[in-house]
């Protein structure tokens, strides 16, 4: 598969491996890998966990444009700091290569008052990529995000499930969202940049 020089990753909900998925991606792409809005930091960062998984080089690290304390929606978590989450601040950095953009929960968090994540990643103009668990509900779950994405005139470039495969949820997902399922990603009990690497080969290669 050829994947876009730049790309959003987003989820069906919290939880739901982002993180994992990200740094699939980055390691089979050698790409670099932002996440803009960081909820949660005082439990660690995405980004450190992804440069730790994909065997990034810091420099393909892009630095966060909010780094938010409470593990909370990011209007939340800001609000709880004192913190005004700008959307100018938000613009694409410039990466010499691909560029993995990381989410903050599914696509209908808001990041202040006036602006959802869906506002934003439609005024950035980038296709969209679905995370979503492999579990009941996910149907239900992904075809939401598609449709809120579709509505918005925002580009899918597909959904990437997560967990024990299942052909029942690929076929639902593919007929009624009209949007092709990538790969069924299944859980890897330890995560290393050789492991990443060769699933990204097995699944997209």
């Amino acid at each position: 598969m050829l994947f876009p020089r730049c790309f959003f990753v987003t989820g069906t909900d919290t939880g739901v491996g982002k993180t994992v998925i990200s740094a699939l991606l980055a390691a089979g792409l050698e790409a670099y890998y932002w996440k803009p809005v960081q909820s949660g930091s005082d439990q660690g960062l995405d980004s450190q966990q992804v440069a730790l998984w994909a065997g990034l080089d810091r420099v393909k690290i892009i630095p966060e444009a909010y780094t938010l304390r409470q593990p909370l929606s990011p209007h939340l978590a800001a609000e709880r700091d004192g913190v005004f989450i700008d959307p100018q601040r938000l613009h694409i950095p410039d990466a010499q290569g691909t560029l993995v953009i990381e989410g903050a929960g599914g696509i209908m968090v808001p990041l202040n008052n006036d602006l959802l994540i869906l506002d934003w990643v439609r005024s950035l103009a980038v296709p969209v990529l679905i995370v979503a668990p492999n579990r009941l509900g996910v149907i239900n779950h992904t075809l939401l995000t598609i449709n809120a994405l579709g509505c918005y005139g925002v580009k899918i470039l597909g959904v990437i499930l997560n967990g024990e495969p299942n052909m029942d949820h690929v076929q639902a997902i593919e007929y009624f969202g009209r949007t092709p399922v990538l790969a069924q990603v299944q859980t890897m009990p330890e995560i290393t940049p050789q492991l990443l690497k060769s699933k990204f080969a097995e699944y997209f290669g």
